[in-house]
C-alpha cells in the first residue's frame, strides 16, 4: 500500500477506530495529526477552511502523545483532530463568521463546546468556512469565497460530468459547509457547526456525513457568535452516528455562562449495537411533500420507510398542519433577532471600523455597510421593519403565536405514540454552484430549510444520515426528528438506519489538474445508487 494510500486508509477509519489505534500504538497523535494537515492542503480546492491552526494542532497532538504513552489519556477524543464552524469564539484564534466585519477579530476566550473538546485532548486544526454570519444554505456568501462539495471531485461525479471540475462543481449546503466539507474529505475526524435552521443538517445532507442538530439547551451557545438566540443550537458532524454519539455525550449539560443549558438525562456509555427496531413506531408527515421535492429524494424516503416496515417498525402517516406557515414564520423571527443582535456591530468596541469620521452617525453607517454583505443588511432591515411599533404585533406577535403552534403539532404527534418523524432533509441531492446562484439566497434559504427550520421553532432534536448516491453521484441524506432531549433514542434509529445502509467514504477522482488520491480510501469506498 501507497504512502498516500496508508494516510487515506488511517483518515477514514470511525473515532472509535482511529481512538483505539491510538491506544494500541499503532499511530501516533502527530503522525495523525500531520495527516490531516496534509489533507487540508491537498483539497484546498475545496475552500473548506478559513485558518489553518497548525502549530497549535502540532503542539496538541504531541501533548496527547505524552499522555497516550503513559496510558492516562484524557478520554477516547485524546489526540482525535478537530475543526470549528469561523462562527465559534476561539481562544488567540481569528474568528470572523467569514464577514468582513469580523476580519482580524481574536476573541480572548474559546466557546464552551470548542473548550470541552480540548480538556478531552482533541486537536484543533482549523476554523471552517461558513455563509457571511452564518445566513445562508449553500456555503456561498461568505467573504472567503464558496466551499465545494468534495463528492464534486469524486470518482462518481466526475465520471458523469464532461466538463472542467472548476466550472462544474456542487455546492457544500450551508452555513456549516466548510465544517461538512472537511468531515467529508476526510481531513478532519469531527466538525462543530452551527444549527438555526437547518445550517448544520442541509450541509450534512449534501456532503454525505452525519449532521446532529441536538435538542435546544442541551448544549451550550456560549461563545458561538449568536443569529437566532432563541433557535441557535452547535451542531455535531461526524462521519458515524456512533461518533456523533461520542461527541455529544462530552458536550451536552449545563453551563453557568448560558442560562438557556439544561441538565443533560443520564444515558448509556455508548449506543447499543443490538437494538429491536419492532418497538419503534415511525411517523411520516404528509405535509413534508412538499413541491419542488426530487423524485430521487421521494424515492429514498419511499425505501427507507419500507425498509423500516420490513424489520417489523409501525410505520403511519401523521399531519402537521401548520407546516405551510413555518416558512414565512422563521423569516420574520429570524430577521427579528437579527436585527437585534447584529446591532453590537457598531465600528465602536471590536470588529471592522470605517475610516469616515465626520460624524458618529457616519461612522456607524459606513461601517455597517463595509462590513456586511447584502444578505445581512436585507436581515437586518426587513427585522427592524418587523419591530416597528406599528409593525409588531402584526409581525413578530402573529409569528411567536404562529410558532406556538407549529411546536404543538409535534407535542401532539409525539403524545399519540410515535417515537421519531422521517422526513427528507432537501429537496434535492446538491445543486452545481452556477445553478444555486441564479437566484438570491433569501430565496434559496427559503426553499432550502423546509424541512429542517420547523425542528428548530419547536426546540426538538434531528439528525440526518446518508442514505444512499443520487444518479448524479452526490450524495443524498433523510432526517429523523425526535422528541425533547430523547437525542439518545434519536441516534439509536439513527445508528440502526446506517447499519442498514452502509453509505460510502469519498473516494476522489485522479485529476492532473489538482492532485492523485489514491483510490483505495477503505474497502467500503463502493458506490451505493439508488
Amino acid at each position: 500500500m501507497s504512502a498516500s494510500s496508508a494516510a487515506n486508509a488511517m483518515l477514514g477509519l470511525s473515532i472509535r477506530e482511529v481512538s483505539q489505534a491510538l491506544r494500541d500504538g499503532r499511530v501516533s497523535a502527530t503522525e495523525l495529526c500531520k495527516k490531516c494537515i496534509n489533507q487540508i492542503q491537498r483539497t484546498h480546492y475545496l475552500n473548506a477552511y478559513i485558518t489553518i491552526t497548525e502549530e497549535m494542532a502540532m503542539e496538541q497532538s504531541q501533548r496527547a502523545d505524552n499522555r497516550l504513552r503513559t496510558g492516562k489519556p484524557l478520554g477516547p477524543l485524546d489526540g482525535i483532530p478537530f475543526s470549528v464552524k469561523d462562527n465559534f469564539c476561539t481562544d488567540n484564534i481569528k474568528t470572523t463568521c467569514a464577514s468582513n466585519m469580523l476580519k482580524g477579530y481574536v476573541p480572548p476566550f474559546n466557546a464552551t463546546v470548542v473548550q470541552k473538546l480540548l480538556d478531552q485532548g482533541a486537536v484543533l486544526v482549523g476554523k471552517t468556512n461558513l455563509d457571511e454570519f452564518a445566513m445562508g444554505s449553500g456555503s456561498a456568501d461568505g467573504v472567503f469565497g464558496p466551499v465545494r462539495n468534495p463528492w464534486s471531485y469524486a470518482t462518481q461525479y466526475r465520471e458523469q460530468s464532461k466538463e472542467d471540475p472548476d466550472s462544474d462543481w456542487a455546492i457544500t449546503g450551508g452555513s456549516s459547509g466548510g465544517s461538512a466539507a472537511a468531515v467529508a474529505s476526510l481531513s478532519s475526524f469531527l466538525a462543530l457547526g452551527s444549527d438555526t435552521g437547518g445550517s448544520t443538517r442541509n450541509p450534512g445532507s449534501l456532503c454525505g456525513v452525519v449532521a446532529l442538530k441536538p435538542s435546544y439547551g442541551l448544549l451550550s451557545r456560549h461563545g458561538l457568535i449568536p443569529l437566532v438566540n432563541s433557535m441557535d443550537v452547535p451542531g455535531i458532524m461526524t462521519r458515524s452516528v456512533h461518533d456523533a454519539a461520542t461527541v455529544l455525550r462530552i458536550l451536552q449539560g449545563r453551563d453557568e455562562r448560558d442560562s438557556t443549558t439544561v441538565q443533560a438525562p443520564d444515558t448509556p456509555p455508548s449506543l447499543p449495537e443490538h437494538f429491536d427496531i419492532r418497538d419503534i413506531c415511525v411517523g411520516i408527515p404528509k405535509e413534508y411533500h412538499a413541491p419542488g421535492l426530487s423524485k430521487d429524494i421521494l424515492a429514498q424516503w419511499s425505501r427507507v420507510a419500507d425498509m423500516f416496515e420490513q424489520a417489523g417498525a409501525r410505520v403511519q402517516e401523521v399531519s402537521l398542519p401548520h407546516t405551510q406557515h413555518s416558512i414565512v414564520c422563521y423569516h420574520v423571527l429570524c430577521c427579528c433577532e437579527v436585527a437585534s443582535n447584529m446591532a453590537r456591530f457598531d465600528g465602536l468596541e471590536y470588529g471592522h471600523r470605517s475610516a469616515v469620521d465626520s460624524s458618529t452617525d457616519a461612522m456607524y453607517a459606513t461601517t455597517r455597510h463595509e462590513g456586511f454583505n447584502n444578505v445581512v443588511r436585507r436581515r437586518i432591515l426587513s427585522g427592524n421593519y418587523f419591530l416597528l411599533k406599528s409593525n409588531y404585533e402584526r409581525y413578530f406577535v402573529k409569528a411567536q403565536q404562529t410558532r406556538r403552534l407549529i411546536t404543538e403539532d409535534f407535542k401532539t404527534i409525539f403524545r399519540s405514540g410515535i417515537d421519531v418523524l422521517l422526513t427528507p432533509t432537501t429537496l434535492s441531492d446538491a445543486a452545481r454552484y452556477s445553478d444555486f446562484i441564479q437566484e438570491d439566497n433569501r430565496t434559496r434559504s427559503a426553499q432550502e430549510d423546509v424541512f429542517t427550520q420547523p425542528v428548530n421553532m419547536a426546540g426538538l432534536p434531528a439528525v440526518t444520515v446518508p442514505t444512499a448516491l443520487s444518479p448524479r453521484g452526490l450524495p443524498i441524506g433523510l432526517q429523523l426528528i425526535g422528541q425533547t432531549l430523547q437525542d439518545w433514542k434519536l441516534l439509536t434509529v439513527a445508528h440502526w438506519i446506517e447499519k442498514q445502509l452502509n453509505f460510502p467514504l469519498v473516494c476522489f477522482h485522479e485529476d492532473s489538474n489538482k492532485r492523485e488520491l489514491d483510490h483505495s480510501v477503505r474497502e467500503r469506498t463502493h458506490t451505493v445508487g439508488l
